[in-house]
């Protein structure tokens, strides 16, 4: 069943040009319901039916049922400079200020949310300072669906490069926005509202490093945050890393794109030491974080009953997870978590990626003759290239770092569990030479000493090893 009623028509009958722009929406029509609006929220009289406070916490069928018609019109751009000519956003200030009815608050914000799709619109509503600080403190509701058009209404405005900064310096300027994104992303079991926050997260983090770096720092106060009663409530002090955390758990089993965004958040915070820090310095010593993200690439994405077009599919919350790890265990080898006796099933990850991904370039080549003359064709093509020698890059990395710290007693418990063999070691092998030969080389010692029969059937397919390890002794 569709939530909103089709949008109302002009009438044949309706006087000559009272359809809005090129549509067939009336004029008429749309300025009764913005007058009863208006009239909702400042009532001449006393209503018998509103709340002791003086205001209705309830929108009455008809009334709903119209400024939900609204809402589907205002996606038509006619419409949505009919209603910003109209005043229509300072209509909705007065509803943000005055209304104790949670569904009007949400469809006001989601008709904002709308107009502000169009640019020279989107312009306007963001220098309106006062209405920009009223859509901040939108953050603050108690309404879920709320949040979620706010959300999506900032996601919109942040996506405009011309008002971008805008929103960043007010949101910068607002420490409130930290508490109340916070308090979303670790308690929140609303799916929908944790994947548009978190993807509101990853755009200010992307467009400012400076906001992202206040974020990391944050937690050090109390703050007041979301109240049902309009009395202030007393925030913990919430720290970045452990909401990330929490909100991916969340949307991990039911979102795919969800999860994605929260990844690329912990990525964007490992391309700063203050963010490596952050993830590592926790209370556990990162140890959930890297158990989550071990999770992830062990026993969930990627797996060996997948068929190898599935690092297609996952190539960047890959990307991004192994990253992350990759920037953890640089910086925490002397963590338990970290130990290879504990990671084996990693490494054979990291190699069934680079194995998958050999066949995935075949492909891509057999696809980029077959559209040799399609311009199109080309570019994805070139574009999926790019992505996968990203992963491929953050890939090779964290498996030469791993393998380093290989002992005979680790490769004889991977060659038992089954993640090395020489299958695996040639895949491994083949993508990290020449540019990890060290790593490479340092294995192959350790590997000598708990299988000379693999080792040296491994020299043997890679004569460039048997060479340097001669001249070595």
């Amino acid at each position: 069943m569709d939530r909103n009623p089709s949008p109302p028509c002009s009438d044949a009958e309706e006087e000559e040009g009272d359809a809005v722009g090129n549509t067939v929406y009336s004029k008429h029509w749309l300025f009764s319901v913005l007058t009863r609006l208006i009239e909702v929220i400042a009532p001449a009289e006393p209503d018998p039916g509103a709340s002791p406070e003086g205001a209705r916490t309830e929108l009455d069928e008809e009334m709903e049922n119209d400024i939900c018609k609204v809402w589907d019109m205002s996606m038509d751009e006619d419409v949505a400079l009919f209603l910003q000519e109209f005043n229509a956003p300072d209509i909705f200030m007065g509803v943000f200020a005055k209304s104790k009815c949670p569904r009007l608050t949400e469809i006001c914000v989601g008709i904002l949310g709308n107009m502000a799709c169009f640019q020279d619109i989107c312009m306007s509503i963001s220098k309106d300072e006062n209405l920009g600080q009223v859509l901040l403190q939108r953050l603050c509701d108690s309404d879920s669906p709320t949040l979620l058009e706010t959300s999506r209404l900032l996601l919109t405005c942040l996506s405009q490069p011309e008002v971008a900064n805008v929103w960043v310096e007010r949101i910068r300027e607002n420490p409130s926005v930290y508490d109340c994104v916070c308090f979303i992303m670790s308690s929140s079991t609303n799916v929908e509202l944790l994947v548009k926050v978190g993807e509101v997260v990853d755009k200010l983090f992307d467009l400012d490093e400076e906001l992202m770096l206040n974020w990391i720092k944050s937690g050090t106060c109390r703050s007041v945050g979301p109240s049902v009663d309009d009395s202030p409530e007393e925030l913990p002090d919430f720290k970045i890393v452990p909401c990330i955390l929490e909100a991916a758990k969340q949307v991990r089993s039911d979102n795919p794109e969800g999860l994605d965004v929260y990844m690329h958040i912990l990525q964007l915070l490992t391309t700063v030491d203050e963010g490596i820090q952050a993830i590592v310095q926790a209370p556990d010593g990162g140890k959930e974080t890297w158990s989550l993200l071990y999770e992830l690439v062990s026993q969930e994405l990627c797996q060996p009953d997948d068929p190898p077009i599935i690092v297609q599919e996952q190539k960047t919350v890959l990307a991004s997870i192994l990253s992350v790890l990759s920037a953890m265990f640089a910086s925490q080898t002397e963590q338990e978590y970290t130990r290879m006796r504990k990671n084996m099933p990693l490494i054979g990850s990291l190699i069934r990626i680079l194995q998958y991904m050999e066949g995935c370039g075949k492909r891509a080549v057999e696809n980029s003759k077959e559209s040799e003359q399609e311009e199109t064709g080309r570019t994805d093509v070139n574009e999926e290239d790019f992505h996968l020698k990203i992963l491929k890059d953050i890939c090779c990395e964290l498996l030469s770092n791993m393998l380093q710290e290989l002992t005979k007693e680790n490769t004889l418990e991977g060659l038992h569990q089954g993640h090395l063999n020489e299958q695996t070691c040639s895949c491994a092998f083949q993508n990290l030479l020449p540019l990890y030969s060290a790593s490479v080389e340092s294995f192959l010692e350790v590997l000598r000493e708990a299988d000379q029969t693999l080792a040296d059937n491994l020299e043997k397919r890679f004569p460039s090893l048997k060479v340097h390890t001669q001249e070595c002794t």
